[in-house]
């Protein structure tokens, strides 16, 4: 028998939730807070709005710490795939804490502050994150915990022009890299990533003036306030994993895709291969030596019906040969998507499935991700 859901009383709010309630958001539980799903305006044109100006997302429920001491870096990276060693100042990276089977804990951000990394986790995920790092490399470096700051995401085409009024030098970011900046006073972290698959900023702002930053931002002709439901919807599109649905400890990094997020260095044969939890079964999988049995891809569903997440895959025989993740109709290509996990020989893309869908099969295709085109700022010489 499951749980009965929390009370709102039993939810955490984050120092954005009078604002929330003062702009008619409609409020659901979501990682253990109060949090918006959608505006007035609803999901779709919330979610047209990010693609085409610039959405405003409240993210502070994720979990934001530092790493720092001496010996931090070899510390942190002890713990996933991915080179943080050898991350230069002011860069950030996408990382992934292991199990010792080799399976996904979290999917986190970090970026070498030059005297620390900052390292923003998923909001589900926090308490056991910091509590993992604290016991596993806990006396070879400081976890600091980070609970009096709020994050906010502003993501859109015209993010940079609206940010940029209050704060000009975020300019000079480009794509996962980030800095610290002053707005009347007030410090502020930012970094040119987000979840989206546009160009965009999150925002580390001290929590007493999280509301005040908010405001000035929604001031901003570009600017709306945007919700879960939306940020769901951009990120699947951008075929960005949701930690929870498309990741978990039942997956490990190449299952999921994810082989890109691991950086030669790491890899057999590099420099600094090995030594992560469950290196020997994520080694092995990238080399082919260890088998895959099944992987995360793309479907576009080939009639008019969405195909959501625990819906059944079948191949033309009607085995079961997987299952959806993540699904939805797109708004920006009105079709219906999903992610999935399927069967290695049923992986590659323009393979035929059915998805059954209320007992009946639905016709999908695998396809390449993202579905939307990413839109991250390089630079002018990208």
């Amino acid at each position: 028998m499951s749980a009965a859901p929390p009370s709102t009383a039993e939810l955490r709010h984050t120092p954005l939730h009078a604002l929330h309630l003062e702009l008619g958001a409609r409020m659901v539980p979501f990682a253990g807070y109060h949090m918006p799903v959608q505006y007035p305006a609803g999901l779709m044109a919330e979610h047209h709005h990010t693609r085409q100006a610039a959405g405003l997302f409240d993210v502070s429920h994720m979990g934001q710490l530092l790493v720092r001491g001496p010996g931090a870096g070899a510390a942190l990276e002890s713990l996933m795939p991915v080179d943080v060693i050898d991350l230069p100042a002011g860069k950030q990276r996408y990382g992934l804490l292991l199990t010792d089977e080799g399976t996904i804990i979290d999917d986190l951000m970090f970026i070498n502050r030059g005297t620390d990394y900052f390292v923003v986790v998923n909001g589900a995920c926090k308490d056991g994150d910091i509590a993992h790092l604290q016991a596993r490399i806990g006396t070879r470096c400081e976890i600091v915990p980070l609970p009096d700051r709020a994050l906010l995401a502003l993501q859109g085409p015209q993010a940079a022009d609206a940010l940029a009024r209050l704060v000009p030098g975020v300019l000079a970011l480009v794509f996962m890299t980030g800095g610290g900046f002053d707005w009347q006073g007030i410090g502020l972290f930012i970094t040119r990533s987000g979840y989206t698959g546009e160009d965009g900023f999150e925002i580390s702002v001290p929590a007493a003036h999280a509301e005040t930053l908010a405001r000035t931002l929604l001031v901003q002709p570009e600017v709306q306030p945007v919700g879960l439901g939306a940020r769901n919807s951009l990120r699947l599109e951008a075929g960005l994993c949701l930690y929870g649905n498309d990741i978990d400890t039942s997956t490990t990094p190449v299952e999921a895709g994810l082989n890109w997020a691991i950086q030669k260095v790491r890899r057999a044969g590099g420099a600094r291969a090995g030594g992560f939890p469950g290196a020997d079964r994520v080694l092995g999988q990238l080399q082919g030596t260890v088998p895959v049995q099944r992987k995360r891809v793309g479907l576009v569903a080939l009639e008019r019906v969405p195909v959501r997440e625990h819906t059944e895959l079948q191949d033309e025989s009607g085995r079961r040969v997987g299952e959806v993740t993540s699904g939805l109709l797109a708004p920006s290509l009105d079709k219906p998507v999903a992610m999935a996990y399927v069967e290695t020989a049923h992986a590659a893309a323009g393979t035929r499935l059915r998805a059954l869908v209320r007992g009946k099969p639905v016709p999908v295709e695998v396809s390449p991700m993202p579905f939307v085109a990413n839109r991250y700022w390089r630079g002018p010489a990208a």
